[in-house]
């Protein structure tokens, strides 16, 4: 049996045709195994494409989308039914600002006569039955938006050719866990983030005004640390944090872009009146979320693929132990079956089951 490394793939390493080409004399790598930065960008492209197509994440990110899009009302009243309770803290006129922001805001997808109707008379309504609104309204919160969140733990584990390392109790466990953060975090930073800058150049003195033009830096900063950090989590086993940078980079820059494009189909297909009447604000609430949900798996799906190609050693080690279990009979995958299935029960995919060649390169023998 040959022992080159050239000769087969590592288990649970990149693919075979990352592998360094032997070269004729020792110590050199040949001129095929150095391809130019261009000709690497486009094989990640590629490679995010597949990835993309392979566990469903158009899907996957409907899914997020909806269960978002379930929490978002009582999540919404209640932490400004939460915020109430505040009002000593923070003052009364931050409490009127949050509300008068969020009315505002309101009114770039609702008509004025469904604000006047119904969200300012809710908004009173809110803060007239707190606590009540707080508990029920808490309650379907964190279960939708932990289900929200455990789609993007779980297809993020999958990516990385993970799926079943963690286990469903500990995966929903995080997701619990990362949700209720979200929240304090939102608590906290909500206020702050409806106000905008003009707040901050209200609470700052005089003489440091000049922080108040930070406060969009900041907010794009503690947005790719939060999504990082989400990618960081989601991975079964400890990699470096700084390695999943450039998939929060990338899902802000399609967040950011995918907003600005949504937001321009929308006023040129609705104008100035809709057919769908009431239901155009939960449309485009529902679209804008999905095009957040398509960002954050894009970045995944990019962190998957350059730790494909350059794996850190705890993923390689990983791959490796669950191509061992597949090579001991330990998975039996059905003809048919999909790959995303096979992922999530803990299983490694094999080419010849699925009809995907590409499939099966990062745990295979070889």
């Amino acid at each position: 049996m040959a022992t080159s490394a050239a000769a087969a793939p590592v288990p649970g390493g990149p693919p075979s045709d990352a592998q360094p080409i032997a070269s004729s004399q020792p110590g050199e790598v040949s001129r095929e195994a150095r391809p130019g930065v261009l000709r690497l960008l486009w094989d990640i492209v590629i490679g995010i494409v597949n990835t993309c197509l392979r566990y469903r994440v158009t899907g996957l990110a409907a899914e997020a989308a909806f269960f978002a899009l379930l929490s978002l009302p009582p999540l919404v009243l209640g932490l400004i039914a939460s915020l109430g309770y505040f009002a000593d803290v923070v003052g009364p006129e931050t409490v009127d600002r949050v509300t008068a922001t969020i009315i505002d805001l309101s009114r770039t997808v609702f008509t004025d006569d469904s604000v006047r109707d119904t969200v300012i008379p809710t908004l009173i309504e809110v803060q007239d039955a707190r606590s009540e609104i707080i508990s029920i309204g808490f309650l379907i919160a964190l279960w939708s938006g932990s289900r929200a969140l455990n789609v993007y733990v779980d297809t993020i584990t999958i990516m990385y050719g993970l799926g079943g390392r963690r286990g469903i109790i500990r995966t929903r466990a995080l997701s619990f866990t990362l949700y209720v953060v979200a929240l304090v975090l939102g608590v906290i930073g909500l206020p702050l983030v409806l106000a905008g800058p003009g707040l901050v150049a209200d609470l700052i003195p005089d003489s440091l005004s000049v922080l108040a033009a930070l406060y969009w830096p900041v907010v794009i900063l503690v947005s790719v640390a939060f999504l990082t950090t989400l990618y960081h989590l989601s991975v079964p086993v400890r990699t470096a944090w700084l390695a999943d940078l450039p998939g929060a980079a990338l899902a802000l820059l399609i967040w950011i872009l995918g907003g600005i494009a949504l937001r321009a189909t929308l006023e040129a297909a609705i104008g100035g009146s809709s057919l769908y009447g009431p239901l155009t604000a939960p449309i485009a609430v529902l679209l804008w979320l999905y095009v957040t949900a398509l960002a954050v798996l894009i970045g995944a799906a990019l962190n998957a693929e350059i730790d494909k190609r350059f794996p850190a050693p705890a993923t390689w080690r990983a791959r490796r132990a669950r191509a061992e279990r597949a090579r001991r009979g330990l998975l039996d995958v059905q003809p048919g079956t999909s790959a995303l299935s096979v992922e999530r029960a803990g299983g490694t995919v094999e080419a010849t089951d699925l009809g995907d060649n590409s499939v099966a390169a990062p745990d295979r023998d070889g």
